[in-house]
């Protein structure tokens, strides 16, 4: 089976990781707000992924959701996990193991499919470039691209890691 491109783990350039961290601290400066629109829209778009959670599963309006102080939780601690992946990206081992807390936790404790890491990368990257686009240009995207795989490719590895079964 042909891994996809973007899956294929890319090394990230001391230049990229400076781009990565550049764009980043601008996001993080509206945490809240930024992570409430990325997992509204990850909701909005993948409906079946609120499944996971019992607080706002049953939600359908957008305008419902951003008041949700749950989902806001969320967020937050979203946010956070990757302000710990950005802020340590020159760490190999702090990121991997950041990264497979998170996986682990959501493959034994959440019972969360891995495919959803996909797709909320994808959101996220999608609503980061929309909200920061002059601050997303073509090298920053290329960088962030990177950092997706990065984040997939290391939940992944702790899903493995714990015997996730598909």
């Amino acid at each position: 089976m042909e891994i996809e491109r973007w899956e294929r783990m890319e090394e990230i350039s001391d230049a990229e990781k400076k781009v990565i961290q550049e764009t980043w601290s601008r996001v993080y400066a509206n945490c809240e707000d930024v992570g409430v629109s990325i997992l509204i829209r990850f909701f909005v778009n993948f409906p079946s992924a609120k499944q996971y959670f019992s607080q706002f599963k049953h939600m359908e309006d957008p305008l419902e959701m951003e008041r949700s102080l749950q989902l806001r939780k969320h967020a937050r601690r979203v946010m956070g996990a990757i302000n710990t992946v950005v802020e340590n990206i020159n760490d190999a081992e702090k990121v991997a193991s950041v990264l497979a807390l998170v996986g682990k936790a959501h493959a034994l404790k959440h019972k969360v499919e891995p495919i959803y890491f996909k797709k909320l990368t994808g959101v996220m990257l999608e609503v980061i470039a929309e909200a920061y686009a002059n601050d997303f240009t073509p090298e920053a995207q290329g960088a962030w691209t990177k950092m997706r795989t990065l984040i997939y490719t290391h939940v992944m590895a702790a899903y493995k890691e714990v015997g996730w079964a598909q």
